[in-house]
Formats: structure tokens, C-alpha cells, sequence
């Protein structure tokens, strides 16, 4: 099996033995990641590469929306957030503007490490609850 094919079987299987919590993670992460790219791509003025990339990270804001549980009262107030850094991609992909990823990728870190915060006292919830 060509590395490739090894690599991309792994990313798949990552994804497919994740729990909601990890995959949630792999989404910042992943996003983080495309605009980073998008970024790059403005550098070398490849709007092809700029606009693929920026439409990835808009999918996954997209996904992270839609998985929003709406039943609870954090979730209304990350969906105009949520709408506000789809705006910002949308803006940054029509004037290839690096501000305007700079202030989306620094939300969607924020929300990451929150999430990681979330994800380490939800463990230690589970341990002490395991212990008693």
C-alpha cells in the first residue's frame, strides 16, 4: 500500500472510531487548518487554491452549525457567532482579504480551546464519578 493510501485509511479511521467530542475537535482543527491554507494561497495569489480552501472551512462552519443542539440555550448563542465567521470567510474569499481570516481563524481557535477544556473537566468529571 502506497503511503498515501496509508495515510488517507488512518485519516478515515480516525474519523470513523472518533467520539462526537473528538470529531468536534477534528472540525476546529480542520478549519483552522483551511484557512491557514486560504491564507497561504492570498500569499501567492492562487485565488483557485485561495477559494477551494475558504470554501472548506465555510463546509465545516456549515456542519458545525447544523450539529448544533438547539435544546440548549449555549447553542443559540453560538449560532449567530457561528453565522458571523461564515460572513467573514465569505468576505475574505471575495476581496482576498487576510484581516478578515485572521479574525475568523482567531474565533474558530478560541472555540477549539474552549472545546479542549470542555472535553479535559468532562474526563475528570467521568474519573471522579468512576471512583465513587
Amino acid at each position: 500500500m502506497a503511503y498515501g493510501q496509508a495515510y488517507q485509511a488512518y485519516q478515515e479511521n480516525s474519523i470513523s472510531t472518533a467520539s462526537p467530542e473528538q470529531l468536534t475537535l477534528q472540525l476546529y482543527n480542520g478549519c483552522i487548518k483551511f484557512i491557514k491554507l486560504s491564507k497561504r494561497a492570498i500569499e501567492n495569489e492562487s485565488i483557485e487554491e485561495k477559494n477551494i480552501n475558504i470554501q472548506k472551512a465555510q463546509n465545516i462552519i456549515s456542519e458545525l452549525r447544523a450539529t448544533l443542539n438547539m435544546d440548549y440555550d449555549i447553542s443559540h448563542q453560538l449560532m449567530p457567532l457561528y453565522e458571523y465567521i461564515n460572513h467573514r470567510l465569505t468576505q475574505a474569499n471575495f476581496k482576498s482579504d487576510v484581516s478578515m481570516l485572521n479574525e475568523a481563524q482567531q474565533m474558530v481557535e478560541q472555540f477549539r480551546d474552549t472545546w479542549k477544556e470542555v472535553m479535559k473537566a468532562n474526563r475528570v468529571q467521568s474519573q471522579k464519578a468512576g471512583v465513587q
